[in-house]
Order: structure tokens, then C-alpha cells, then sequence
């Protein structure tokens, strides 16, 4: 089944409500690698409800992809998620992720662009979360999928343009270890998907072994720059954008390479292990 542009720039889906408690902040700290030092304290924050009180437990800003996971923004899209990839994510927070709440998640398609036939297509969501009580804004999700079996449907083409990196040496460099079990711990946070746990299905997806999943990639980085540039202050990022490149294997390395310029760091992430880059054009955004 082609995709139909007009069908599919009218997908949405609003009003789904979501909530999740200190044990799923925490589970999520623990599955982008937060806690490996039971004995230091800045990591403990994020891992320990010091004193019995949840509200006192840090939040890992990326915690906010995997709230809303299920949002059903493109049942029945037409096209095949077989062969589908998580190209980008993008992340702005309205204030920093509370360690426990309801929320209501709006989503939608914002964006649908044909690479050509044999080429793919991109497709563009936006979800947004607002606090249940309150109605306050939290976030806005970003979120581009590349249809690779799609192309040539006759849409638009073009899609969003990418950050673009200093020309310089990078400021500041961070390694963050991931252990060869980190797949299994992160997807009891919602993604299930057996491609990162399962042998014989990475087997048949033409990989050696289970691959870890982009968005925990996506939250090791955030580990990084939080741990090195923010001094465990989760509250001083504001957003977070990258474009995927490459997978991971559990139990590398990843090295994340950054430039600050006033409140943008722009880095990329690449493996010390096999000197491939497996997130560019990253844009991270602290509060001024």
C-alpha cells in the first residue's frame, strides 16, 4: 500500500492519557546507565529516593521519549514498518520532567516528504505532553521515520535540514561505558521490541547479536552532557536534538564529542571501540 500524503498529513491522535511514578524515572536512569558507582552521590540522585521521598529523585530529561511511547499517531500510515528507522528526535522541555506525574499526550504528523522512488520517505511527528492537574505544558516531542520501502508517491520533497556542527576541535569529550546487558534493562521502559534482546530476530535483521536501542543511545548522551557540562543539574537542559547514524552494540563505548558555544552545546556521539559515529548534528539546548 503507497502512501497517501493527504491521509497521512491528517493523522493525529489527541487526548491520550499516560502516567508513570518515581519506579519508572528511576528504572529509565538505571537503563541509560545512571548508578554504576553505588557510591556517588550526584548518580545515587537519580537512582534513590533519598529519604523515602520520590520527589526528591532527578529526572534524565530524554526520560520524556519513552512517556508516551505507545502513541498511536500513524496507525494504518500505508506504509511498510518493517522497514522503518528512527532517523531524528528532537526534544524542548517547558520545564523540567517532574519524577511522577499524569500526563495528556496530543499528537500528530506535521510533516511527510518523498525522497523518490527506491529513495524512502520522511515522515514527521509531533507529540506534545501537558501535566493532567494543571494543564501546564511539559514538552514537545520530534520525531522523524524514515520509510525506507515508501518512496515515490508523489509528496513533497526536501525535510528538515540538520544542525550543523563547529569547525573546530571539539570542547569537551565524554565517555560513557554502555554494559552488555544495558538493551534488556532499557526496555522495561516501554520499548519491547525483541530486534534488542532477542538473538535470532537481530540474526534475521542481518545483525551478529542485539543492537541497542537509538533512544537509549540518544539517553546516553544526555548521561554524558548532564554528568560533564551540567554537573548533574537536570534541571539546565531545555532540549535535545540529534540525527541517528549508526547502531550500538551493548558493551561499547560511547564517546560524545561537544562544542559550547554560550547556552548550545553541539556535539556527536561516536564508538571508541570501532570508530564509527552513531549520533550527528546533535543540538542541545541549557536553560540561559
Amino acid at each position: 500500500m503507497a502512501i497517501d500524503y493527504d491521509k497521512i498529513m491528517a493523522m493525529k491522535a489527541e487526548g491520550h492519557e499516560f502516567a508513570y511514578g518515581d519506579r519508572e524515572t528511576m528504572l529509565y536512569a538505571l537503563g541509560v546507565g545512571f548508578g554504576r558507582d553505588p557510591m556517588d552521590e550526584k548518580e545515587l540522585a537519580f537512582v534513590n529516593e533519598k529519604g523515602g521521598d520520590p520527589e526528591k529523585v532527578r529526572t534524565v530529561p530524554t526520560m520524556a521519549t519513552v512517556i508516551a511511547f505507545n502513541m498511536p499517531i500513524l496507525r494504518g500510515a500505508g506504509f511498510n514498518f518493517a522497514m522503518m528507522l528512527h532517523g531524528e528526535q528532537r526534544l524542548k522541555l517547558d520545564r523540567p520532567l517532574p519524577p511522577q506525574a499524569r500526563v495528556i499526550a496530543d499528537g500528530r504528523v506535521v510533516g511527510c516528504y518523498d525522497k523518490g522512488a527506491g529513495k524512502g520517505a520522511l515522515i514527521l511527528t509531533e507529540t506534545k505532553l501537558r501535566l493532567k492537574d494543571s494543564g501546564a505544558p511539559l514538552c514537545t516531542l520530534g520525531a522523524t521515520l524514515f520509510a525506507r520501502a515508501d518512496g515515490g508517491f508523489g509528496g513533497p520533497s526536501g525535510g528538515p535540514e540538520p544542525h550543523v556542527l563547529p569547525d573546530r576541535k571539539p570542547d569537551h569529550v565524554v565517555e560513557c561505558g554502555t554494559r552488555p546487558d544495558q538493551a534488556l534493562i532499557y526496555r522495561l521502559s516501554g520499548d519491547r521490541n525483541p530486534l534488542h534482546a532477542d538473538p535470532e530476530v537481530a540474526r534475521a535483521a542481518g545483525f551478529p547479536r542485539p543492537i541497542l536501542h537509538g533512544l537509549c543511545s540518544y539517553g546516553t548522551a544526555c548521561r554524558g552532557i548532564l554528568t560533564a557540562l551540567c554537573d548533574y543539574d537536570h534541571t539546565k537542559i531545555r532540549g535535545f536534538n540529534v540525527r541517528f547514524s549508526s547502531p550500538v552494540f551493548p558493551g561499547e563505548t560511547i564517546v560524545t564529542e561537544c562544542w559550547q558555544d554560550g547556552n548550545v552545546i553541539s556535539f556527536r556521539c561516536r564508538l571508541k571501540e570501532r570508530d564509527v559515529v552513531v549520533i550527528n548534528n546533535g543540538r542541545c539546548e541549557l536553560a540561559a
